[in-house]
């Protein structure tokens, strides 16, 4: 163990000379002048240049040694011979001493010693996110975005000042009981400044009385919050999710106690939209208040033929038909390239999609690993992409060297790269013209499970075909699916039947009198 000593001195100067005395002050002799301090020799710095533990001010003699000794039990927690070990404690007790902070904890430090965690333990719930944030740059832009979002809005305001090994599930519902009170909060003062829009807009312009109204109507819509999303049930998990990837990571770099406390966090229930079938009686009920029955609507297979006979000669007709019937995401759409189509095969690998950074197109693997897949073609769609490729080479021939060679499958007329955000909106406009009740392009894609399922195809097969992970997911999402299907397969099964239906009201009804 190096040199460690505890001493006491003043600031007594000589008169004479006007220098201190130190240890030789003659006034020394009594116990009660000056005042105690401690001085420790620590493991020499990286490059050699010699550092002490100093830290003085203690009135008595045993403070200063009971200091001492917890220095020098801190400098005994790694082995002799572990010059790495020596260094760290070393440099904690440095910074310790040069921040007049309280010595750590010994059990503490001699933990996170034996574990391999940062004996520092003052890194911050905001300072880790960020650090772990900046190593997910690899993953696709849109998930980094989300998470940064997550970060942003709601983890780094609640969370972010509270020390990362400290961080409890106390802390986390806290914040999630905070998000679920705003969006009370913001419900109502969207609620508050939608009512004062409506009621301006039935003020009539003319009359000095109305102008008037509208004016001062006018000021207190601009004092009111402006509209604002809440924070809905089926968001919080992603953000509960964010939280626990990002912990698990700082677990498996040993920065913080082998607990994650996002995973014992309980949410709310959130209910996700269920995908539904147009029907007569939706379709009715759309047209007459303009309301969807859900976020998450599918065209019987009737409705999908109008779409793609509408779409017939449209340049991107095999882009629909591919979404239509092999359900592919609007990426995998826009992405494809002739070297993933086996023309002999009757296939197509989906290995790569274009997906939208802002408004910048960017080529990004598929969503999940399950994503990258190779999708069986049926003989129709086969053929249309054989008869797709003739046209393309007619397109490179029309422009000739202002052709733009991507090796993509579907490309604008010019060669250049399809914009997933112009594709959606190409995609609602067909929609429109064919006169058909909305859906989103990526309910095009949940139509190709509808056929599938309807088909009679393994549920395994379908979720392969989709890319999802599991088949648990094809089964969430298209449960109202099923049951609509599974309801007209009890019509059919009964309209097969034969039966006397008139017999059934016409049968006497016995006589139950007594006489």
């Amino acid at each position: 163990m190096k040199k460690g000593s505890t001493s006491r001195r003043c600031s007594c100067r000589n008169p004479a000379t006007g220098t201190a005395y130190g240890t030789g002050c003659p006034k020394l002799s009594n116990r009660r002048h000056g005042a105690w301090s401690v001085l420790q020799e620590l493991e020499p710095r990286q490059d050699g240049t010699r550092r002490r533990f100093r830290r003085s001010g203690f009135a008595t003699a045993a403070q200063a040694t009971d200091v001492l000794n917890k220095v020098r039990a801190l400098m005994a927690i790694p082995e002799k011979d572990d010059r790495t070990g020596q260094l760290a404690i070393s440099d904690l007790l440095e910074e310790c001493a040069a921040a007049n902070e309280p010595l750590p904890d010994y059990d503490e430090t001699r933990r996170r010693f034996r574990v391999g965690e940062p004996l520092d333990p003052k890194t911050t719930v905001e300072e880790w996110l960020k650090e772990w944030l900046a190593g997910k740059k690899r993953l696709r832009p849109n998930g980094v975005k989300r998470y940064e979002v997550d970060i942003r809005v709601h983890l780094k305001p609640h969370l972010g000042h509270l020390r990362l090994d400290k961080l409890r599930v106390a802390h986390i519902s806290r914040m999630f009981e905070a998000i679920n009170e705003a969006n009370i909060e913001i419900t109502e003062q969207n609620a508050q400044r939608r009512a004062a829009v409506d009621e301006l807009k039935s003020i009539p312009f003319k009359g000095a009385e109305n102008r008037l109204r509208r004016q001062h109507l006018k000021a207190a819509i601009d004092r009111m919050p402006p509209f604002r999303r809440p924070t809905g049930l089926n968001t919080q998990p992603h953000i509960k999710a964010t939280l626990r990837a990002a912990l698990n990571v700082a677990i498996a770099q040993q920065r913080m106690p082998n607990f994650n406390p996002a995973e014992h966090v309980e949410l709310l229930p959130g209910a996700k939209p269920k995908a539904l079938i147009w029907t007569d009686e939706r379709i009715a009920r759309w047209e007459a208040t303009g309301e969807k029955p859900s976020p998450v609507m599918v065209w019987t297979p009737e409705q999908t033929g109008r779409f793609l006979d509408h779409t017939e000669s449209h340049r991107l007709r095999v882009m629909w038909r591919l979404i239509a019937f092999r359900g592919l995401r609007r990426g995998e759409g826009c992405g494809p390239r002739w070297v993933d189509h086996d023309y002999a095969g009757s296939s197509l690998a989906v290995a790569t999609q274009l997906v939208q950074d802002g408004w910048e197109v960017i080529e990004g693997a598929p969503k999940t690993n399950s994503g990258i897949r190779v999708i069986a073609l049926d003989k129709e769609t086969n053929e249309d992409l054989k008869a797709h490729c003739e046209q393309q080479e007619r397109e490179r021939a029309e422009w000739g060297d202002a052709w733009v060679e991507t090796g993509r499958i579907f490309t604008e007329e010019n060669g250049t790269l399809l914009h997933p955000g112009k594709v959606t909106d190409l995609f609602e406009r067909l929609v429109a013209e064919a006169g058909l009740p909305p859906i989103r392009l990526h309910d095009l894609r949940h139509g190709a499970a509808t056929l599938m399922l309807a088909a009679g195809v393994d549920v395994k097969v379908v979720s392969e075909t989709l890319g999802h992970s599991d088949t648990r997911i094809t089964r969430d999402i298209y449960q109202a699916v099923l049951d609509d299907l599974a309801r007209e397969a009890a019509e059919a099964v009964v309209q097969l039947v034969p039966r006397a239906r008139g017999q059934r009201h016409l049968r006497a009804v016995p006589d139950q009198s007594t006489g």
